[in-house]
């Protein structure tokens, strides 16, 4: 049997040590076949009810399942019944019967059994209370046919062994051994707590599951709710499988129920089953890359890389040697420090790659990559993507294969002619400038728009971009101890540029070193035993060391601007993203004249061409240098002009016409426009035609 990604399932019987493992490795407090949870459980309790002196987890509206239940009943004022209601736990143990007298079948609609309500809604529905006075006919069973229940007393369903109300219970289950279901059925209303009944399940299916919830225990960092624990339960009994590895992860997304399957709804949280499966596989297999080579899909959390990338896929990859030296390179790279982003970008474009190959000759070899073939496919990654980044993106993950072959010996077929040049990359112009204008940071810094953050944790995110021009993920991940001092006393923000690997600072103001003080204490308040980070996630972080997520935060911040109403200059919605911030703060900071060096130290760029990228000097601040600047004639002598007077503006005019005319490698011609420069390529150590003919370019 083969799974949807053409792999073969794989059976219990394939996996010879599994079960002996499990069994090894469960320890007895996961052992049974029902699980109760102490409310109080970091991964499976919850916080307590709203109602005074109930200590079960509260689970909706912050009320537990039995009071809101109770509460369901009549939906009286929701405040007062909190305030009022009784914090034992009267759980109804025994159901009612049929309201005919004579009846002991259950209760249902209307207080009738079905079969009586049946013959009440032919009746035409008539006063109830007159009906039942008129006798209505009972059938007794035999008996027999008493519920299974101990201490029922009601009559069972025909040919059925439970009655209505214990049968649905028992289908919630996942249709348990009757018998076993019964015996322990009154214990289970005794325990005052969530639980999870694992009573449906085949001998090893239940074992994997147990071995599930106890590794989700250890780990401590993701709470699970015992109710939808139970879904999934449900889900993997009716599928009818021995061990969760029976089907793949792909089958287990896919598989749909039969409708109506007792105990499965359609928000069964496969996510849980998918984890269950992971932990039974890794107990089956182990972890490293003996594991995980073979695999058309690289889980990188077994190789021990946490990353929101979590797997490099080769599937699409139709060609063997072309799979095969891609994941070569993928190992490579992964071992030598990349980001794990770039090895699986690197395998999508190899994937693309041999798609297009496939399609020229399906039985292309090594030997096929040539440079008349590589032409042909940059010609069609060209009509594709049109001279878009993804064309750049796949020609220089391309290249960096190729290279990678040929400098590793990995595949000495491989034509020597089978080169990228400098010159195949597409030519990008330059782009213009992404720093946020003046109005629109106005609105962004407004104190009142920054209340509006819901959430403090982001409002700080959002200061330390403005003022602190980080990388959102550099912001998200700032470590707890993050401001330090010099020597002065004056402060320092401490954070990893993870784009550059190295530690890097900035220096900050008094009120963010304020802020993240109270960032501290509301951490405290949550965390008490402290976090290694300042943001920590604020959901499945249950001893909060899990960073915030940039993405997360960007959301957010759509939200907050579009609450704000921040518009731009023609009074439309505003649209930024965080690394905008970034390019802000160099503009304005070459603009107030900070050297470009120095701009370079605090964005800490490696180059000055990245600076470059970043800052730019607006028009206002070219003629403010321009005025500035001293100005002399063709015959050398000082030209004044006044910057307010009529001849300001014109002789501006004429200097920008200079600039766009008469352009040289060291600066601008002063002379006008319709007459001949006789030193246009005079060497800068003539000095005299220097001084009167150009004007530094202050760019």
């Amino acid at each position: 049997m083969s799974g949807p990604d053409g792999q073969e399932d794989r059976r219990p019987a394939s996996y010879p040590g599994l079960l002996a493992a499990l069994m090894a490795a469960v320890r007895p407090g996961f052992r049974g076949d029902v699980l109760g949870f102490d409310p109080r459980d970091p991964v499976f309790g919850g916080p307590p009810c709203l109602v005074d002196g109930c200590e079960r987890p509260g689970r909706h509206r912050g009320l537990c399942q039995w009071h809101y239940s109770q509460w369901l009943v009549r939906k009286p004022d929701f405040e007062e019944f909190v305030a009022t209601a009784d914090p034992q736990w009267r759980p109804r143990s025994t159901p009612l019967a049929c309201q005919v007298p004579g009846c002991e079948y259950a209760g249902q609609a209307l207080g009738f059994c079905e079969g009586h309500y049946k013959r009440y809604l032919r009746a035409g529905r008539p006063d109830a209370s007159g009906w039942i006075a008129a006798g209505p006919p009972v059938t007794s069973p035999g008996p027999t046919a008493a519920c299974l229940v101990p201490a029922c007393g009601l009559w069972a369903q025909p040919g059925a062994v439970f009655c209505h109300a214990h049968a649905s219970v028992w289908g919630l289950h996942g249709r348990p051994d009757p018998a076993g279901f019964a015996a322990g059925y009154g214990d289970e209303a005794k325990l005052g707590r969530d639980r999870i009944s694992l009573r449906a399940l085949s001998p090893q299916l239940r074992l994997e599951w147990q071995y599930a919830f106890q590794a989700r225990s250890d780990a401590g960092r993701q709470k699970v709710t015992p109710g939808e624990t139970q879904r999934a339960v449900n889900f993997t009994a009716a599928a009818g499988v021995a061990s969760l590895l029976d089907w793949d992860e792909d089958r287990w997304r896919q598989h749909k129920p039969p409708p109506g399957q007792p105990g499965v709804t359609a928000t069964t949280p496969r996510s849980l089953i998918i984890y269950a499966r992971r932990q039974a596989e890794n107990l089956a297999f182990g972890r490293g890359w003996d594991v995980e080579y073979p695999r058309d899909t690289w889980r990188l959390r077994n190789l021990g890389i946490i990353d929101p990338i979590a797997n490099v896929r080769f599937g699409g990859i139709p060609q063997p040697w072309l799979k095969d030296l891609a994941k070569r390179w993928c190992r490579w790279r992964l071992a030598a420090g990349f980001s794990p982003g770039l090895p699986a970008r690197g395998a999508r474009v190899l994937a693309h790659f041999g798609t297009w190959l496939a399609g020229q000759d399906e039985n292309a070899g090594i030997e096929a990559v040539t440079r008349p073939l590589l032409e042909r496919y940059l010609a069609a990654l060209h009509a594709e993507f049109g001279g878009r980044k993804l064309q750049k993106e796949h020609i220089e993950n391309l290249n960096g294969f190729l290279t990678a072959v040929r400098q590793h010996e990995w595949a000495p077929g491989l034509p020597a002619s089978a080169m990228i040049f400098t010159e195949d990359y597409p030519k990008r112009g330059e782009k213009l400038p992404r720093a946020l204008a003046e109005h629109v940071m106005a609105q962004i810094e407004d104190p009142a728009n920054l209340g509006r953050w819901t959430d403090p944790g982001r409002r700080l995110i959002t200061l330390v971009l403005i003022r602190c021009r980080l990388r959102v993920g550099d912001a998200c991940k700032l470590p707890a101890d993050c401001i330090v001092a010099d020597s002065s006393g004056q402060p320092y923000l401490r954070y990893y540029n993870h784009k550059m690997k190295r530690e890097a600072l900035v220096p900050v103001d008094d009120e963010i070193v304020t802020e993240i003080g109270r960032q501290h204490q509301r951490n405290a308040g949550r965390w008490p035993g402290g976090t290694p980070v300042l943001f920590p996630r604020p959901t499945k972080n249950i001893a909060g060391t899990i960073p915030a997520n940039g993405d997360a935060y960007r959301g957010g911040l759509r939200r907050w601007l579009a609450s704000c109403d921040i518009r731009g200059q023609d009074g439309s919605p505003i649209r930024l993203t965080p690394h905008q911030f970034r390019h802000s703060l160099g503009t304005t900071l070459i603009n107030r004249d900070v050297p470009q060096h120095v701009v370079q130290k605090i964005l800490d760029h490696e180059t000055p061409e990245m600076t470059a990228h970043y800052a730019r000097l607006t028009d206002t601040t070219v003629r403010r240098h321009w005025e500035a600047a001293r100005k002399v004639n063709a015959r050398g002598e000082t030209v004044s002009l006044d910057p307010a007077g009529p001849l300001a503006e014109a002789a501006w005019a004429k200097q920008q016409l200079s600039r766009a005319t008469q352009a040289l490698p060291n600066g601008y011609c002063q002379l006008p426009a319709v007459k001949t420069c006789p030193h246009a390529n005079a060497p800068l150590t003539e000095l005299t035609t220097m001084f009167q003919h150009f004007i530094a370019d202050f760019r």
